[in-house]
């Protein structure tokens, strides 16, 4: 397969598991205290959800914000939709951020072997992929890093 269609497709896979993280985050919202505790989230934010606090639903909604964004940079990096301001750059970040995501999780699995789930290891070992393809379409995607040359002003 051709290296420019497949980091295509791998920008397009990003996306998509980062629509699906912003539904299993909101989705906390309304099935509360259990579902933040099986998604791993910190203590204060379960102990929020179990006790009624704004701090739960408002982090969710801000962390579900952020994944939409990294999924719209995704979708603008392929090319199925409008270039975003400073897409190559927030690439870069999202990239490295979640290769570094990917890592950390896997390697605080060794670490933490008794807090150990089989969803924390697949979603560490997807996130580490999704940070791969990213780096790899920062290479291979050709219109993902344009010159002021070949811009047009908005």
């Amino acid at each position: 397969m051709h290296k420019q269609r497949l980091a295509v497709l791998g920008l397009i896979f990003v996306a998509l598991m980062a629509a699906v993280t912003v539904i299993a985050h909101m989705s906390c919202i309304w099935l509360g205290e259990a579902c933040y505790r099986v998604q791993l989230a910190p203590n204060v934010l379960v102990e929020s959800a179990k006790n009624g606090t704004w701090l739960a639903p408002v982090a969710t909604v801000g962390i579900s914000l952020l994944f939409a964004i990294c999924g719209a940079y995704a979708l603008a990096g392929a090319g199925l939709i409008r270039r975003l301001p400073l897409t190559y750059l927030a690439l870069v970040v999202i990239g490295i951020l979640c290769v570094i995501r990917g890592l950390a999780g896997l390697v605080l699995s060794i670490v933490f072997i008794d807090m150990v789930t089989v969803f924390s290891v697949i979603a560490s070992a997807i996130w580490f992929m999704c940070g791969l393809m990213t780096c790899l379409a920062l290479k291979w995607v050709p219109n993902i890093k344009m010159t002021p040359a070949n811009t047009t002003s908005i």
